[in-house]
């Protein structure tokens, strides 16, 4: 879009500062500039545009509202422009302003710092690409089911797991999958665990979940071996469950009465899952290493005393939240997060995974930085047995590790 069609609004509570940015936007050939000292003010030119404003110049740390604030209060906003900040706050603090802004639904285009550089400004500003238009709230259509419906779903073997590929960086082969549970609906098709899982986890029902999904998973990985994948399955183990002492013995009938070695399951617990019941839950998951299965403390970074739980637990496998994996690329911080929870895991001799890989430049940076597993949506959705089968079958390591 041209610079001389946006309109523009400066945000700015030191009159001298405001007017030398006004100015110089008239000199890049912008026609239509609005002005405001603070949010409060640009609030009330955003009610009273006539015309959308495409960009808002704003300044962090301003009087009555700040710039923070104007950009909360914009989230609520159907047209929001596209933010540009005026600041000289360091890297920290200017990415945690950009997760807030995402966080509120608002583009940021990026950072001028003061004095004010003509020709920085011209780029940033023609980096704009379009308006971001909401469509009026409507309540969400989100489906709620009673225990009732769900207990009723489970005896009625409505409950699937669907796998999502886990492939290995180095060599870009297919090494896994996680199980992850779905409930095929007869009425709604395929249902998310979110509308499930924490009704069965507070009704203590959830050991009859982590079952159904163990014995299916189990014997979907067999049919996989008997087709030639020799794949391991990651299964969620919930925190309830790891109170019961025969606990082990159950899971050790279950997969090796599907005709699968234990050694291909890999059971995937919480942090905070360890802290309910220290003393049963090391029983339980030493005597299940002691069976041959393989433990991974899933979601890494996220829970309580996580070094404490490595030191204390014998597990093979660290998964690395999605929370510090997503778009960890572009932020310093999220970066040296996941650096360093790779280089503990291998001083560890664990196998590092990092869940949520959504781009190829994540993807990239993770095999660069020497992480061993990746998972997420980038490589593949979580899928059916029988797709995940025919996802091996097809699968091609280049259309992934290519370069660009």
């Amino acid at each position: 879009m041209m610079v001389q069609n946006l309109k523009i609004l400066v945000i700015e509570d030191d009159d001298f500062q405001r007017r030398m940015i006004v100015n110089t936007l008239r000199t890049l050939g912008v026609s239509e500039i609005c002005e405001a000292a603070n949010g409060k003010q640009a609030l009330g030119v955003l009610d009273s545009a006539v015309t959308r404003v495409d960009i808002a110049l704003c300044d962090m740390n301003m009087p009555e509202m700040d710039g923070m604030e104007f950009m909360r209060h914009l989230g609520d906003f159907q047209y929001a422009p596209s933010i540009l900040i005026l600041s000289t706050l360091d890297k920290a603090l200017l990415a945690s302003i950009e997760t807030m802004a995402k966080s509120y639904g608002i583009k940021l285009i990026g950072v001028v710092e003061k004095p004010i550089a003509r020709a920085k400004l011209e780029l940033l500003i023609s980096q704009f690409e379009r308006p971001i238009i909401r469509m009026p709230q409507k309540a969400a259509a989100t489906l709620s089911f009673s225990l009732e419906e769900i207990l009723l779903g489970m005896r009625a073997n409505e409950f699937e797991p669907y796998f999502q590929p886990k492939v290995e960086l180095k060599s870009g082969n297919i090494t896994g999958a996680e199980a992850l549970a779905r409930w095929i609906h007869p009425e709604h098709g395929v249902i998310s665990p979110y509308a499930f899982i924490s009704l069965l986890e507070q009704s203590d029902n959830i050991d009859e979940l982590t079952f159904i999904m163990l014995e299916k998973s189990a014997a979907a990985c067999r049919l996989f071996h008997n087709r030639s994948n020799k794949v391991t399955v990651s299964v969620n183990l919930s925190l309830v469950s790891l109170n019961e002492t025969d606990l082990a013995h159950k899971i050790t009938t279950v997969v090796k009465n599907a005709g699968l070695d234990p050694r291909y399951i890999i059971l995937e617990i919480t942090e905070s899952a360890i802290m309910t019941d220290l003393a049963r839950a090391l029983e339980n998951l030493t005597r299940l290493c002691m069976h041959g299965f393989s433990l991974s403390i899933d979601d890494y970074g996220t829970g309580y005393s996580s070094m404490q739980q490595l030191i204390r637990v014998p597990f093979s496998e660290l998964k690395i939240d999605q929370s510090f994996v997503k778009d960890f690329g572009n932020n310093e911080a999220l970066r040296i997060v996941v650096e360093s929870s790779i280089d503990m895991a291998h001083k560890l001799h664990l196998k590092s995974v990092a869940e949520g890989v959504e781009t190829k430049q994540d993807l990239d940076m993770l095999k660069g930085i020497g992480c061993d597993i990746a998972q997420g949506y980038f490589i593949a959705k979580p899928m059916d047995s029988a797709s995940f089968y025919e996802f091996c079958a097809t699968y091609d390591a280049t259309r992934i590790f290519s370069p660009d």
